[in-house]
């Protein structure tokens, strides 16, 4: 049998983190992913490093905008090789994220107020020094570069898995077989191949994947939400770049908007925000119907009439809420040997990764990881508009002249 100090159940960004930081601290540790590095949301979310300041557009600082707000600076540390993990060769698609008011006058108090409450974490961009998208003479409204940035998602996920490589395979959890100690906690796995491994600690970040795994094991706690969302996507040519939130006087961000490179060399604007949001009880072509619309009325200069839209669905898998609104921090629960993880947004990550070390006991077993020999390294996902598992991504990254 091979004994390990951690197993970590899932390959997204959380999982692929805590392997980095623990092998780093000296922890035997392995994670198993049964598909594709990133696969789950990870590859779907938009790659914003937030710094909270949409979640203070009422003018007060939330808990969620607090829990968040250091994030930026510690992942800036890592892409420039000073912080808990070398992400200096993880591409920046954009080194800021904007937010643009509309026209209304409300919209503009609510990007006041929301500045006002951040205290120096958005700073008003003069009409000189937009984007390239934002000088056109019909764009009337105001525009806020936020200390928060976009990163290419299979990139990272590409980049935290090199150094850690030898610890990563491709199994199945629903596949194994779970053998559980007179305490009820998890003793060994049986694993497809015959072979056992033990764990001090075993660490699910599975994401939605956990339903199924819970099922799998009998579990009834603890309790997951899922928050869907309906997102677009539109591809073209002659896309300008683009990286903003664009604010029209509610709580939330009417649309958030990143861009991405698409395999055959176009660009890619991903939409979120309040249209993702809502876009949950439409089909797909009612979706992408409100979607032309929406970009129409917000963005009246640019040309989409050529473009090819695509919606994408997505569930946010976290703890479960007294209401069915996003935690404000990630979150670690314990149930026997296992740690339950869900970071609940990309920027929170690292933050994930220190309240599952704290409930590790210092490192121990140093056994061979003989028993997993024969099973295969799992590809990294692409982004879910390109279509092949085995299309490498590090050719199609580029910088967008005028993003920041």
């Amino acid at each position: 049998m091979t004994e390990l100090d951690l197993l970590i159940i899932g390959g997204g960004v959380a999982g692929l983190w805590t392997l980095n930081r623990a092998v780093a601290q000296g922890y035997n540790a392995v994670l198993l992913e049964k598909s594709a590095l990133g696969c789950g949301q990870t590859v779907k979310s938009q790659g914003i490093i937030h710094g909270g300041t949409k979640y203070a557009l009422s003018g007060v600082l939330t808990p969620a905008s607090n829990a968040i707000k250091t994030m930026p600076q510690r992942w800036r540390q890592c892409l420039e090789g000073k912080g808990e993990i070398d992400l200096r060769q993880v591409e920046t698609l954009s080194d800021a994220h904007y937010m643009w008011s509309a026209r209304t006058v409300g919209s503009r108090l609510t990007i006041f107020f929301a500045s006002k409450a951040m205290r120096g974490r958005v700073e008003e961009i003069p009409a000189e020094k937009r984007p390239v998208i934002f000088q056109s003479e019909q764009f009337a409204g105001s525009l806020y570069r936020l200390n928060e940035f976009v990163l290419h998602v299979p990139d990272l996920v590409r980049q935290l898995a090199e150094p850690v490589q030898q610890h990563i395979y491709q199994a199945d959890a629903r596949d194994l077989d779970w053998h559980r100690d007179e305490q009820g906690c998890i003793s060994h796995l049986t694993l497809p191949n015959g072979n056992a491994i033990s764990a001090g600690k075993i660490v699910i970040t599975s994401g939605e994947g956990y339903r199924e795994l819970a099922d799998t094991l009998g579990w009834q706690t603890p309790a997951v939400q899922c928050r869907p969302l309906h997102m677009v996507s539109v591809k073209h040519n002659r896309l300008l770049p683009l990286f903003a939130h664009c604010i029209t006087g509610g709580a939330r961000p009417e649309v958030t908007v990143t861009s991405h490179p698409h395999k055959d060399g176009s660009l890619v604007w991903y939409l979120g925000g309040n249209l993702a949001e809502l876009g949950v009880e439409r089909n797909p072509q009612q979706q992408i119907e409100a979607s032309r619309q929406l970009l129409k009325k917000l963005l009246p200069w640019v040309d989409l009439e050529t473009a090819e839209w695509d919606t994408l669905r997505v569930n946010r898998a976290e703890p479960q809420q007294s209401s069915p609104v996003m935690p404000d921090s990630a979150h670690v629960e314990e149930k026997g040997n296992c740690l339950i993880a869900w970071p609940t947004k990309l920027a929170l990550t690292p933050d994930l990764a220190d309240k599952v070390l704290e409930k590790l006991a210092p490192p121990q077993q140093q056994s061979e990881r003989w028993a997993l020999r024969g099973l295969p390294a799992p590809p990294v996902a692409p982004y879910p508009w390109d279509e092949s598992l085995n299309q490498g991504t590090s050719a199609l990254i580029q910088r967008f002249p005028g993003a920041s």
